[in-house]
C-alpha cells in the first residue's frame, strides 16, 4: 500500500508533538526542572485532620495514597489520555492489568462477550478463565465484517472486544462501522491498540468506548518498564477506578511512570523511524520467491486499504511472514542463524526481535487460531534496516542450504 494515500490528519500530528513534548508539564512547580521527578511516595501527609477528612471524600482526585493518585503517575495518565483524545486515563502495573481492569469492570456473570480479530493470547485466556469461573460467555470471530459480527450478537452481549490490526495475522476492521453498531444494541467497545499507537490510530475518535494499552511496547519504547493504560470518558473511567484500579491494585509505580514519561517524550519520532525502517524490510521480503505470505497492512488488500484510510496515520513496526514449506526444524535454524534480530517475545522498542508462534508442539492449536505454522514474527526496531536485511538474507540463504 502506497504511504502517501493514507489520509493523514496533520492537526493529530502537531497535537501529538505537543503533547509527547514537555511542554505544559507544570515545570514550575518542581523547580524549574526540564524532566519531571519521581514523587516516590507511598503516601501523603496532610496539615491536619480536617484536611485529611475532606481529602478522603475526593478521594478520586486527590493525593492521598499511591495506590490512588500518584504525581508522576497522573502526569503520564494526563499525557496519554490527550494523545488518545480521551478524557481519562489510568495506568497500570502491565498491560493484562489494563486488560483485566477494563473487562472486569463491564462484565457480570452470565453476560456475553464477542472477541473479534485474532486478539492478544493472554486476553483470550483471561476470557476462557472467567467463562470457567464466573460463566462469562463468548464467541471469537476471526472474521471481523460487519454482517458476521451482527449474525453473533445476543442479547446478553455487554462488549465487542477487538484489535485492528489482529494479532499475528495483521487483519483490520473497521472500527467506526463496529463501533456505530455496538451503539445501536447498547454494547460496550474495548480496542487494544497497543500496535499502531495513539500516533498512528485514535479509535475514540472514531467511536469506541475504551482503549488499551501495553505501554511496554511502543509507548515506553526502551524495553525497561512494564505498564498499561486505559483510556476513555470520566464517567465510564469511575468504575473501572473504583474497583479495577482501586480494589484489585495492579497499580503502576511512581519510577514505571517516571520511564513511561521519558519514552512518550520521543513517541512521535520513533514511530515514524519504525515505519520507515519495516517499509524497507517489507519491500525486501516481498521481492523472496520463498516468502509466500507478508501479514501487515502495508501490502492491506482493496478492501482493508479503504478501510485504513478512514481510521489509520501510519504504521507500525510489528508483523509476521510465512515462509514457504516451512517445518519446526526450519522455522527453528531460520531464527537462530539471524543475529541482528535478537530472540525475544515482546516488541516495540528500540531493538529488532524475531519470534515464530509455532513451538514444535502447538500447531494443531496454532490453525484453530487461524495462524499459518510457518509463521515467522519481527518486531522491526531502530538498527540500519541495510543489517537488518543482511542478517534476514544470511538467514534465507542458511535454510536454503540446508
Amino acid at each position: 500500500m502506497d504511504l502517501n494515500t493514507l489520509l493523514i490528519n496533520k492537526e493529530f500530528s502537531l497535537n501529538d508533538n505537543i503533547t509527547c513534548s514537555g511542554l505544559n508539564e507544570e515545570h514550575e512547580k518542581y523547580f524549574g526542572a526540564v524532566s519531571a521527578p519521581i514523587i516516590q511516595t507511598s503516601l501523603f501527609v496532610q496539615k491536619d485532620y480536617q484536611s485529611y477528612c475532606d481529602d478522603m471524600i475526593h478521594e478520586a482526585e486527590r493525593f492521598i495514597y499511591s495506590r490512588g493518585l500518584n504525581p508522576t503517575v497522573d502526569m503520564v495518565e494526563r499525557k496519554i489520555a490527550s494523545l488518545e483524545m480521551g478524557e481519562s486515563c489510568r495506568c497500570f502495573a502491565s498491560g493484562m492489568g489494563a486488560i483485566s481492569a477494563a473487562l472486569m469492570a463491564n462484565m457480570n456473570s452470565h453476560d456475553h462477550i464477542l472477541l473479534v480479530n485474532n486478539i492478544y493470547g493472554p486476553a483470550i485466556e483471561l476470557i476462557k478463565q472467567m467463562a470457567v469461573k464466573y460463566q462469562i460467555q463468548y464467541d471469537t470471530l476471526f472474521d471481523g465484517s460487519i454482517e458476521n459480527i451482527k449474525r453473533h450478537i445476543k442479547p446478553n452481549t455487554k462488549v465487542i472486544y477487538t484489535e485492528s490490526p489482529g494479532t499475528m495475522t495483521m487483519k483490520i476492521v473497521d472500527l467506526a462501522e463496529i463501533a456505530q453498531l455496538a451503539k445501536s444494541h447498547n454494547i460496550t467497545t474495548i480496542i487494544d491498540n497497543t500496535w499502531p499507537t495513539p500516533v498512528f490510530q485514535k479509535p475514540l475518535t472514531l467511536g469506541f468506548d475504551i482503549v488499551i494499552h501495553s505501554c511496554t511496547k511502543y509507548l515506553g519504547g526502551h524495553s525497561d518498564l512494564i505498564a498499561g493504560a486505559v483510556v476513555t470518558s470520566a464517567e465510564r473511567m469511575n468504575p473501572i477506578r473504583d474497583f479495577s484500579h482501586q480494589l484489585l491494585g495492579a497499580v503502576l509505580s511512581p519510577f514505571a511512570a517516571w520511564l513511561l514519561l521519558r519514552g512518550i517524550r520521543t513517541l512521535p519520532m520513533r514511530m515514524r523511524l519504525h515505519q520507515e525502517n519495516t517499509i524497507k524490510i517489507l519491500d525486501y521480503l516481498n521481492t523472496r520467491t520463498d516468502v509466500k505470505n507478508i501479514l501487515h497492512p502495508y501490502f492491506a488488500n482493496p478492501q482493508e486499504a479503504q478501510i485504513i484510510r478512514k481510521q489509520m496515520l501510519g504504521f507500525s513496526g510489528l508483523f509476521s511472514f510465512e515462509i514457504e514449506n516451512a517445518n519446526f526444524a526450519k522455522i527453528k535454524k531460520f531464527i537462530d542463524c539471524c543475529k541482528v534480530f535478537k530472540i525475544g517475545c515482546s516488541w516495540g522498542s528500540y531493538e529488532s526481535l524475531i519470534i515464530s508462534p509455532n513451538r514444535g508442539y502447538n500447531e494443531d492449536t496454532l490453525k484453530q487460531s487461524n495462524i499459518g505454522t510457518g509463521l515467522i514474527r519481527l518486531s522491526v526496531g531502530q538498527e540500519d534496516p541495510d543489517l537488518l536485511i543482511s542478517d534476514l538474507d544470511a538467514a534465507f540463504k542458511a535454510i536454503k542450504s540446508s
